[in-house]
Protein backbone atom coordinates (compact mmCIF):
# COMPACT_ATOMS: atom_id res chain seq x y z
CA UNK A 1 0.00 0.00 0.00
CA UNK A 2 1.36 3.44 -0.97
CA UNK A 3 2.42 5.60 2.01
CA UNK A 4 -0.04 8.44 1.25
CA UNK A 5 -2.88 5.97 0.71
CA UNK A 6 -2.05 4.18 3.98
CA UNK A 7 -1.95 7.50 5.86
CA UNK A 8 -5.34 8.39 4.43
CA UNK A 9 -6.78 5.01 5.37
CA UNK A 10 -5.44 5.30 8.92
CA UNK A 11 -6.93 8.81 9.34
CA UNK A 12 -10.31 7.71 8.00
CA UNK A 13 -10.29 4.55 10.14
CA UNK A 14 -9.38 6.57 13.25
CA UNK A 15 -12.10 9.13 12.51
CA UNK A 16 -14.82 6.54 11.94
CA UNK A 17 -13.88 4.48 14.99
CA UNK A 18 -13.58 7.59 17.16
CA UNK A 19 -16.97 8.89 16.00
CA UNK A 20 -18.74 5.57 16.57
CA UNK A 21 -17.08 5.18 19.97
CA UNK A 22 -17.92 8.78 20.91
CA UNK A 23 -21.57 8.21 20.00
CA UNK A 24 -21.86 5.63 22.78
CA UNK A 25 -19.50 7.41 25.20
CA UNK A 26 -16.35 5.34 24.52
CA UNK A 27 -12.97 6.19 23.01
CA UNK A 28 -13.21 3.41 20.43
CA UNK A 29 -9.94 1.62 21.29
CA UNK A 30 -11.68 -1.76 21.52
CA UNK A 31 -12.78 -1.36 17.89
CA UNK A 32 -9.37 -0.07 16.79
CA UNK A 33 -7.42 -3.18 17.84
CA UNK A 34 -9.00 -5.61 15.31
CA UNK A 35 -8.49 -2.98 12.59
CA UNK A 36 -4.78 -2.63 13.40
CA UNK A 37 -4.33 -6.40 13.20
CA UNK A 38 -6.79 -7.28 10.44
CA UNK A 39 -6.46 -4.28 8.10
CA UNK A 40 -2.99 -2.85 8.76
CA UNK A 41 -1.46 -6.30 9.35
CA UNK A 42 0.38 -5.54 12.59
CA UNK A 43 1.53 -8.27 14.94
CA UNK A 44 -0.82 -8.60 17.93
CA UNK A 45 1.66 -7.22 20.48
CA UNK A 46 2.63 -4.40 18.13
CA UNK A 47 -1.07 -3.57 17.65
CA UNK A 48 -1.66 -3.51 21.43
CA UNK A 49 1.28 -1.13 21.97
CA UNK A 50 0.24 1.16 19.11
CA UNK A 51 -3.37 1.07 20.31
CA UNK A 52 -2.23 2.05 23.80
CA UNK A 53 -0.22 4.99 22.43
CA UNK A 54 -3.24 6.24 20.47
CA UNK A 55 -5.50 5.67 23.48
CA UNK A 56 -3.17 7.78 25.65
CA UNK A 57 -3.46 10.68 23.20
CA UNK A 58 -7.25 10.30 23.00
CA UNK A 59 -7.64 10.18 26.81
CA UNK A 60 -5.59 13.38 27.25
CA UNK A 61 -7.75 15.06 24.58
CA UNK A 62 -10.93 13.74 26.24
CA UNK A 63 -9.82 15.18 29.60
CA UNK A 64 -9.46 18.58 27.94
CA UNK A 65 -12.84 18.27 26.16
CA UNK A 66 -14.63 17.24 29.37
CA UNK A 67 -13.02 19.91 31.60
CA UNK A 68 -15.94 22.27 30.95
CA UNK A 69 -18.62 19.56 31.17
CA UNK A 70 -17.94 18.56 34.79
CA UNK A 71 -17.02 21.16 37.43
CA UNK A 72 -13.53 20.48 38.93
CA UNK A 73 -14.92 20.69 42.47
CA UNK A 74 -17.30 17.78 41.72
CA UNK A 75 -14.39 15.65 40.51
CA UNK A 76 -12.14 16.59 43.44
CA UNK A 77 -14.93 15.79 45.90
CA UNK A 78 -14.75 12.15 44.76
CA UNK A 79 -11.00 11.80 44.34
CA UNK A 80 -11.13 8.95 46.89
CA UNK A 81 -12.90 6.86 44.20
CA UNK A 82 -10.01 7.52 41.82
CA UNK A 83 -7.41 6.46 44.41
CA UNK A 84 -9.41 3.36 45.35
CA UNK A 85 -9.57 2.11 41.74
CA UNK A 86 -6.00 3.16 40.98
CA UNK A 87 -4.69 1.06 43.87
CA UNK A 88 -5.76 -2.00 41.91
CA UNK A 89 -5.51 -0.84 38.29
CA UNK A 90 -1.84 0.17 38.47
CA UNK A 91 -0.87 -3.28 39.77
CA UNK A 92 -3.09 -5.00 37.20
CA UNK A 93 -1.68 -3.00 34.29
CA UNK A 94 1.95 -3.63 35.32
CA UNK A 95 1.35 -7.37 35.76
CA UNK A 96 -0.63 -7.86 32.53
CA UNK A 97 1.77 -5.87 30.35
CA UNK A 98 4.73 -7.85 31.72
CA UNK A 99 3.00 -11.14 30.90
CA UNK A 100 1.81 -9.97 27.46
CA UNK A 101 5.43 -9.34 26.45
CA UNK A 102 6.44 -12.94 27.16
CA UNK A 103 3.31 -14.78 26.02
CA UNK A 104 3.45 -16.86 22.81
CA UNK A 105 1.53 -15.19 19.96
CA UNK A 106 -1.20 -17.85 19.98
CA UNK A 107 -1.92 -17.45 23.69
CA UNK A 108 -1.93 -13.65 23.45
CA UNK A 109 -4.41 -13.89 20.56
CA UNK A 110 -6.61 -16.20 22.64
CA UNK A 111 -6.65 -13.75 25.56
CA UNK A 112 -7.41 -10.81 23.24
CA UNK A 113 -10.25 -12.71 21.56
CA UNK A 114 -11.71 -13.70 24.94
CA UNK A 115 -11.55 -10.12 26.28
CA UNK A 116 -12.96 -8.53 23.11
CA UNK A 117 -15.80 -11.07 23.13
CA UNK A 118 -16.53 -10.21 26.76
CA UNK A 119 -16.51 -6.48 25.96
CA UNK A 120 -18.88 -6.94 23.02
CA UNK A 121 -21.31 -8.84 25.25
CA UNK A 122 -21.00 -6.10 27.91
CA UNK A 123 -21.84 -3.44 25.30
CA UNK A 124 -24.88 -5.47 24.20
CA UNK A 125 -25.96 -5.89 27.83
CA UNK A 126 -25.61 -2.16 28.57
CA UNK A 127 -27.50 -1.34 25.36
CA UNK A 128 -30.68 -2.94 26.66
CA UNK A 129 -30.19 -2.89 30.42
CA UNK A 130 -29.43 0.82 30.42
CA UNK A 131 -27.32 2.88 32.78
CA UNK A 132 -28.71 6.38 32.73
CA UNK A 133 -27.80 7.90 36.04
CA UNK A 134 -26.88 7.50 39.65
CA UNK A 135 -28.62 5.35 42.20
CA UNK A 136 -27.85 3.73 45.50
CA UNK A 137 -24.32 2.38 45.79
CA UNK A 138 -24.13 -1.41 45.76
CA UNK A 139 -21.92 -1.41 48.89
CA UNK A 140 -21.91 1.20 51.64
CA UNK A 141 -18.73 3.21 52.15
CA UNK A 142 -16.17 1.32 54.20
CA UNK A 143 -13.62 -1.48 54.05
CA UNK A 144 -15.80 -3.81 51.96
CA UNK A 145 -16.37 -1.21 49.26
CA UNK A 146 -12.69 -0.29 49.25
CA UNK A 147 -11.83 -3.96 48.78
CA UNK A 148 -14.36 -4.32 45.96
CA UNK A 149 -12.92 -1.21 44.27
CA UNK A 150 -9.41 -2.62 44.59
CA UNK A 151 -10.42 -5.92 42.93
CA UNK A 152 -12.39 -4.11 40.19
CA UNK A 153 -9.42 -1.83 39.54
CA UNK A 154 -7.08 -4.81 39.33
CA UNK A 155 -9.26 -6.48 36.66
CA UNK A 156 -9.71 -3.25 34.70
CA UNK A 157 -5.97 -2.54 34.75
CA UNK A 158 -5.27 -6.01 33.35
CA UNK A 159 -7.84 -5.55 30.59
CA UNK A 160 -6.46 -2.12 29.69
CA UNK A 161 -2.92 -3.51 29.38
CA UNK A 162 -3.87 -6.61 27.37
CA UNK A 163 -5.97 -4.65 24.84
CA UNK A 164 -4.29 -1.25 24.85
CA UNK A 165 -7.57 0.43 25.83
CA UNK A 166 -8.45 3.11 28.38
CA UNK A 167 -10.92 0.83 30.17
CA UNK A 168 -13.82 3.29 30.28
CA UNK A 169 -16.25 0.60 29.14
CA UNK A 170 -15.71 -1.09 32.52
CA UNK A 171 -14.71 1.87 34.68
CA UNK A 172 -17.87 3.89 34.10
CA UNK A 173 -20.34 1.09 35.03
CA UNK A 174 -18.15 0.25 38.04
CA UNK A 175 -18.18 3.84 39.31
CA UNK A 176 -21.94 4.21 38.72
CA UNK A 177 -22.90 0.91 40.36
CA UNK A 178 -20.29 0.50 43.10
CA UNK A 179 -20.19 4.12 44.28
CA UNK A 180 -23.66 5.32 43.19
CA UNK A 181 -22.39 8.33 41.23
CA UNK A 182 -23.86 10.16 38.24
CA UNK A 183 -22.83 8.76 34.85
CA UNK A 184 -21.43 12.09 33.58
CA UNK A 185 -19.27 12.45 36.70
CA UNK A 186 -18.29 8.79 36.34
CA UNK A 187 -17.01 9.54 32.84
CA UNK A 188 -14.66 12.25 34.13
CA UNK A 189 -13.48 10.13 37.06
CA UNK A 190 -12.83 7.18 34.73
CA UNK A 191 -10.45 9.31 32.65
CA UNK A 192 -8.51 10.21 35.81
CA UNK A 193 -8.10 6.49 36.51
CA UNK A 194 -7.36 5.59 32.89
CA UNK A 195 -4.49 8.00 32.29
CA UNK A 196 -2.07 6.80 35.02
CA UNK A 197 -3.13 3.17 34.47
CA UNK A 198 -2.27 3.39 30.78
CA UNK A 199 1.02 5.15 31.49
CA UNK A 200 2.09 2.31 33.80
CA UNK A 201 1.24 -0.32 31.17
CA UNK A 202 2.97 1.77 28.52
CA UNK A 203 6.13 2.04 30.63
CA UNK A 204 6.14 -1.74 31.08
CA UNK A 205 5.82 -2.30 27.33
CA UNK A 206 8.99 -0.28 26.74
CA UNK A 207 10.88 -3.47 27.65
CA UNK A 208 9.42 -5.31 24.63
CA UNK A 209 11.11 -5.50 21.23
CA UNK A 210 7.69 -4.77 19.73
CA UNK A 211 7.86 -1.26 21.28
CA UNK A 212 9.89 -0.29 18.21
CA UNK A 213 6.57 -0.28 16.30
CA UNK A 214 6.04 3.31 17.51
CA UNK A 215 9.07 4.36 15.49
CA UNK A 216 8.47 2.02 12.56
CA UNK A 217 4.80 2.97 12.23
CA UNK A 218 5.09 6.64 13.19
CA UNK A 219 2.88 7.81 10.31
CA UNK A 220 0.17 5.28 11.17
CA UNK A 221 0.31 6.40 14.81
CA UNK A 222 0.09 10.12 14.00
CA UNK A 223 -2.66 9.89 11.37
CA UNK A 224 -4.82 7.42 13.27
CA UNK A 225 -4.44 9.39 16.52
CA UNK A 226 -5.43 12.61 14.72
CA UNK A 227 -8.46 10.89 13.20
CA UNK A 228 -9.38 9.34 16.55
CA UNK A 229 -9.33 12.71 18.35
CA UNK A 230 -11.43 14.32 15.62
CA UNK A 231 -13.86 11.40 15.60
CA UNK A 232 -14.18 11.24 19.39
CA UNK A 233 -14.93 14.98 19.54
CA UNK A 234 -17.50 14.67 16.74
CA UNK A 235 -19.08 11.61 18.33
CA UNK A 236 -19.28 13.43 21.65
CA UNK A 237 -21.13 16.33 20.00
CA UNK A 238 -23.62 13.91 18.43
CA UNK A 239 -24.03 11.88 21.64
CA UNK A 240 -27.71 11.50 22.50
CA UNK A 241 -28.93 12.54 19.05
CA UNK A 242 -29.15 8.97 17.80
CA UNK A 243 -30.99 5.95 19.28
CA UNK A 244 -28.28 4.75 21.66
CA UNK A 245 -29.73 1.28 22.28
CA UNK A 246 -29.76 0.34 18.60
CA UNK A 247 -26.37 1.93 17.96
CA UNK A 248 -24.76 0.11 20.89
CA UNK A 249 -26.35 -3.14 19.75
CA UNK A 250 -24.95 -2.70 16.23
CA UNK A 251 -21.47 -1.84 17.53
CA UNK A 252 -21.53 -4.73 20.00
CA UNK A 253 -22.29 -7.17 17.17
CA UNK A 254 -19.65 -5.54 14.92
CA UNK A 255 -17.02 -5.85 17.65
CA UNK A 256 -17.91 -9.49 18.24
CA UNK A 257 -17.77 -10.37 14.52
CA UNK A 258 -14.53 -8.44 13.88
CA UNK A 259 -12.84 -9.98 16.94
CA UNK A 260 -13.74 -13.52 15.90
CA UNK A 261 -12.77 -12.87 12.27
CA UNK A 262 -9.42 -11.33 13.22
CA UNK A 263 -8.32 -13.71 15.97
CA UNK A 264 -10.10 -16.97 15.08
CA UNK A 265 -6.75 -18.51 14.06
CA UNK A 266 -5.82 -18.63 17.76
CA UNK A 267 -7.92 -21.79 18.20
Amino acid sequence: MHAHTRNGHSFVAGSLIGTLGGLIGLGGAEFRLPVLVGVFRLDTLQAIILNKAISLVVVVAALIFRSSATPPESVLAHVDVVFNLLAGSLIGAWWAAGHAINLPRQWLDRIVLLLLTGLSLLILFEAWQGMHGSGAALIEAGAWRWGAGLIAGLAIGMLAAFLGVAGGELLIPTIVLLYGLDIKLAGSLSLMVSLPTMMVGFARYRQADAFAVLRQERSLLVWMAAGSILGTALGGLLLGRMPTEWLMSLLGVLLLVSAIKTFQHAY
